[in-house]
Formats: C-alpha cells, sequence, structure tokens
C-alpha cells in the first residue's frame, strides 16, 4: 500500500512539475517573440547613415571619433593581428590613418538582429589617395545600451591574397 502511495505522490508531483515548467516556458516564448522584431527599414537607414558618417570620419582622419562608436568593452577582430579591445580601438584607426588610409566605403549585404542587437554583414574597400589598399568583407554587431547604439564586435576579412 505504501509502494503505491509513494507512486501517485511521485506522479501527481511530476505532473505539477512538468504542468508548472511548460506554462513557464510559453509565457518566457511569447513575451521575447513579441519584442525580439528587427525594425529592418529603420535598421538599413541607420546602418546607412552611420556608415556614412564612420567614412567621413576617417576621409577628414578623425580617430577619436571613430573608437567613440564603440563600446568600452568592443572589440575589433581583423586578419593577422590580435583581438584589438576597448581604449585600443583608438590606436588601431589612428594607425590605420598614419598608415595613408583616406578613404572607406561600406557596402551592407544582410541585417538581422533584434530590438538590443543587430548583426550587418558587408563589403568594405579602403583606399589611400591613389589606390585600393584593400577591400573585403565585415560582419559587425551593434549593440544599443540606454537607448544608443554602438559597435560591440568589429570583423573584418581581407579578400585579397597574400602576395608572396
Amino acid at each position: 500500500m505504501r509502494k503505491i502511495l509513494v507512486i501517485i505522490l511521485a506522479a501527481v508531483n511530476w505532473y505539477g512539475l512538468l504542468s508548472c515548467n511548460s506554462k513557464k516556458s510559453e509565457k518566457i516564448f511569447d513575451s521575447k517573440s513579441e519584442s525580439s522584431t528587427l525594425d529592418k527599414k529603420w535598421a538599413k537607414s541607420f546602418l546607412d547613415s552611420v556608415n556614412a558618417k564612420f567614412s567621413e570620419q576617417i576621409a577628414v582622419g578623425d580617430s577619436v571619433a571613430l573608437a567613440s562608436q564603440y563600446w568600452p568593452d568592443a572589440e575589433l577582430l581583423l586578419d593577422n593581428s590580435e583581438v584589438v579591445k576597448g581604449k585600443d580601438i583608438l590606436n588601431a584607426w589612428g594607425g590605420a590613418i598614419r598608415m595613408g588610409v583616406r578613404e572607406m566605403r561600406f557596402s551592407t549585404t544582410d541585417i538581422t538582429g533584434s530590438p538590443t542587437f543587430i548583426i550587418e554583414t558587408g563589403n568594405y574597400e579602403m583606399k589611400n589617395d591613389k589606390s585600393l589598399l584593400d577591400r573585403g568583407k565585415y560582419v559587425v554587431v551593434w549593440e544599443k545600451r540606454n537607448g544608443e547604439w554602438k559597435l560591440y564586435r568589429d570583423i573584418g576579412s581581407t579578400s585579397i591574397a597574400p602576395t608572396k
């Protein structure tokens, strides 16, 4: 008799736990799905304007303005180098400008994300006063904190084969 009572109590508890968990899961899923939609039209407009601003800042050699578009815990990940973090991003852009980078063009090829993250994929061209220095592709993650969008991760990869 005791065994049957223990089995019945265990079954009731198990059923109760499953019922509670499924309701919580549905509630969490529902609340996330309501607010997880990215307005792609707005995102495209935002990215076009910020990429134009980025290009202008490179053209005038303003590495401080370039670095200000990154969060303090941001990371810049480029070919053939270690991860550049935080304040060192200013030095990286300053170095690019001192090496002669005068023009960068960005072409967004894909946008996805949520109300707090935008993942942008695209292509870039980097030039000095006379010629093409590099062309490649990129993935950047924009993060919204306290109502402001800045770069959280910036990953670039050249499409030009190394010279031998």
